[in-house]
C-alpha cells in the first residue's frame, strides 16, 4: 500500500509536510478517514482533531479550528483556519477561552454573537482534547 502526501497549513505557516498512510479528519458534515487511492474530495473541516498516521511513528494530533482540505492523487491539502500540534497547546488558556465561551453562551446573544461563541467553544474543545490525550499517552509505562 502507498503513503499520502499531506500538508497542513494555516495563512501563517506550514503545521505538518510529510507522508503518512491515513488522515483521519472532522468534516462539517462528519469524520472521514482519507486513505492511499482516495477518490478525489474537497471538503469543509469542522472544528476537531487532524489525526495523522505515520509509518513507523507515532500518531500525529492536530487541533484543527476548521478550514478546508483537498484529496488528489495521493496528495492532502489540509488549509486549517487554525492548527495546533499537541506540544503547542497551552492547556490552561484553552481552559480559559472553553470557560469564556461557555460564560457566553449563557448569555441573551444575538444569532451571530452564538455562533462565534459556539464555535470558540468547539475550538477550545478540541485544544483541550488533543492536548490531554497526547500527554496522558507520554505518562503511561513503555508496556502499555
Amino acid at each position: 500500500m502507498g503513503l499520502l502526501q499531506v500538508d497542513v497549513v494555516t495563512a501563517e505557516r506550514r503545521v505538518y509536510a510529510g507522508e503518512v498512510s491515513a488522515i483521519v479528519a472532522p468534516l462539517t458534515n462528519g469524520q472521514v478517514t482519507i486513505l492511499p487511492r482516495h477518490a478525489p474530495l474537497l471538503a469543509a473541516l469542522a472544528a476537531g482533531e487532524v489525526r495523522l498516521m505515520r509509518p513507523g511513528q507515532e500518531d500525529l494530533e492536530l487541533a484543527v479550528g476548521g478550514g478546508f482540505m483537498e484529496v488528489r492523487d495521493d496528495k492532502v491539502i489540509v488549509l486549517a483556519d487554525s492548527a495546533e500540534r499537541a506540544d503547542e497547546i497551552d492547556i490552561e488558556r484553552a481552559q480559559r477561552a472553553r470557560q469564556q465561551a461557555e460564560q457566553l453562551l449563557k448569555q441573551k446573544l444575538s444569532d451571530v454573537d452564538f455562533a462565534r461563541a459556539e464555535a470558540a467553544l468547539r475550538r477550545s474543545l478540541a485544544r483541550l482534547k488533543v492536548a490531554e490525550r497526547v500527554r496522558a499517552r507520554g505518562r503511561r509505562s513503555p508496556s502499555e
